[in-house]
């Protein structure tokens, strides 16, 4: 769940830190006094697109952090699969904006890409903004709700399906670019067998491009080379070099070892050092001999480049490439040689993959709709819930369509929300207000599914009043029992049902303006309820009907 919430410098927000309960909390405040703000940067906090104007003015960057708490295994299986450590099931996330537009994120400390930011984050919260209820009018968007509703059953297969498209689209490709005529197949065979005899002949071993870039240096450089190392045998050779000083010790030395035999030790290392040093020389010598008779060695290793560099820039930028190139030019000329058999086996091929796609799509499809009717069920009892009192609501199946990755299904939403009416797509009959109560219906039947514990509801309320938004209040009071919900709201029945409440407010001096956040007690609950109710003044009786809205709310929850 979400522990708190840190922000600063974001937007008409200076700075302000909030620590949320664990289960209804819920927000208000005067119209404009930034409550969308705050969800906006929870929603910037979790990766969403963010711009330099959110900076408030004057300050050199935004910031924001999260701090959440979770038990939830596949969400510390993610942080586990990233490398990053998550003590006691605790997750920071930072995002810093600066005023050029640039920004950093952070994941307990670790600096991570928003699209891992995004990753996270759809497993620890679901944001419904304001407008989210708009997508119910894509029917694309309720396939999707089906299949989270069903993910314990689809989630298998929904990859099965995937595997098996990809796989029979290769083959498909694969048959339509197989397909040529008999000129062109010869033309084509013409060519494989040039390039096999240009590679085969070539007789390429891979690496040799390095050791012969390498060999190239030194034979392009002889001279120096041989010049270099004359004038070291200079310094170590026997004509006064340090050759010849060494043997003048070692004469020296074994005469004196007669007299001192403890001398025979430095005699010793003297020796060795006489016999290195000669064979150093030696070494130096022959080195001299080969470097300076080297230009047909140099000729033939530029040919040879030559040649590399020539089959590189046909058939791969480096030799394994052109070596890959040989062995799949092999393949072709042995499918085109046998083209009959090829095209044979192909088509029988793609006849096989395709069975297996329509096996794992019809499987898929047996699935979403028995589980189509359970969801039609659930949801027909939570929309009842939510004042919809003679409502029919069904998920149609048109026919098979064309295999796609997420297999042959096209459903939607139908629903009839009066007696005597028929059932219709659901973009045709839904008012704005009958929307936001059907996601918020749908909503509560997937967050027994879900593993995901905090929902934040961001007006929800939209298009509701009276009898129906007692209803609304009711059902998230419901989901709060399961879930951590945080909900911005302008109607005083939900917030009566707050078991934590915070009051948005905006402050302005004259110079600046600042929005403040902070929690509400029972009696400051009781008056911001109030002013909901009764607007500009707040009469006795108002506070009454607060409180006892209050009281009736808690009643309701504890029955």
């Amino acid at each position: 769940m979400l522990v708190s919430l840190h922000v600063k410098n974001f937007a008409i927000i200076e700075e302000e830190e909030v620590y949320f309960g664990d289960n209804l909390n819920i927000l208000t405040g005067e119209t404009g006094a930034g409550k969308s703000i705050i969800i906006g940067s929870i929603n910037a906090c979790l990766g969403g697109k963010v711009s330099k104007e959110i900076v408030r003015k004057g300050a050199d960057y935004a910031l924001v952090e999260l701090v959440f708490h979770t038990e939830e295994e596949a969400l510390l299986k993610k942080m586990e699969s990233l490398a990053i450590d998550c003590p006691d099931g605790d997750i920071i996330i930072t995002r810093r904006i600066m005023a050029n537009g640039r920004t950093t994120a952070k994941l307990n400390g670790e600096t991570v890409t928003t699209a891992v930011l995004r990753e996270v984050s759809a497993l620890l919260i679901d944001i419904h903004g304001q407008h989210e209820h708009q997508s119910l009018l894509n029917k694309a968007k309720h396939l999707e709700l089906l299949d989270r509703f069903a993910r314990d059953l689809t989630g298998d297969v929904k990859s099965r399906v995937r595997t098996c498209y990809e796989e029979y689209t290769a083959v498909k490709k694969e048959l339509a670019s197989a397909s040529i005529d008999e000129e062109e197949r010869m033309r084509t065979l013409s060519f494989l067998e040039f390039a096999i005899s240009e590679i085969e002949a070539a007789k390429l071993v891979s690496g040799e491009d390095e050791e012969l870039f390498a060999r190239h240096r030194t034979l392009s450089n002889a001279a120096e080379l041989a010049q270099g190392m004359s004038s070291i045998c200079r310094f170590t050779g026997e004509d006064g070099g340090a050759a010849e000083q060494l043997g003048r010790a070692v004469r020296v030395l074994s005469k004196l070892v007669e007299y001192d035999s403890s001398l025979e030790g430095i005699y010793s290392q003297l020796m060795d050092m006489e016999s290195l040093m000669n064979d150093c020389n030696r070494d130096i010598s022959d080195y001299i001999s080969d470097i300076s008779d080297c230009g047909e060695e140099l000729a033939e290793v530029e040919e040879r480049l030559d040649l590399l560099g020539r089959l590189k820039s046909k058939y791969g930028p480096e030799i394994e490439d052109v070596l890959t190139y040989l062995k799949e030019s092999k393949k072709k000329r042995e499918r085109l040689l046998d083209y009959d058999t090829y095209l044979t086996e192909l088509r029988h091929r793609a006849a096989k993959k395709e069975k297996e796609l329509k096996e794992a799509c019809a499987k898929l499809s047996e699935i979403r709709k028995e589980k189509a009717k359970l969801l039609s069920e659930t949801m027909k009892k939570a929309l009842i819930d939510l004042n919809f009192l003679d409502v029919r609501f069904e998920m149609v199946f048109a026919p098979d369509t064309a295999y796609t990755a997420n297999g042959v299904d096209d459903a939607q939403f139908y629903i009839s929300t009066n007696p005597g009416e028929e059932l219709r797509p659901l973009s045709k009959v839904a008012s704005g207000g009958e929307l936001s109560r059907i996601m918020l219906a749908i909503k509560s039947v997937l967050a027994d599914k879900d593993e995901i514990e905090t929902l934040i509801f961001d007006e929800i309320d939209v298009g509701v009043s009276g009898r129906t938004a007692q209803k609304v209040s009711e059902k998230l009071a419901v989901i709060a029992g399961t879930h951590q919900v945080i909900c911005i709201t302008h109607l005083p029945q939900i917030a009566a049902m707050a078991d934590t409440h915070f009051i948005i407010e905006k402050e302005s001096d004259g110079a600046s303006t600042r929005t403040s956040i902070k929690p509400l007690d029972w009696d400051g609950s009781v008056e911001e309820i109030a002013r909901i109710l009764g607007g500009a003044v707040i009469t006795d009786t108002v506070l009454e009907s607060a409180r006892e809205m209050k009281t009736l709310a808690k009643h309701s929850k504890n029955c």
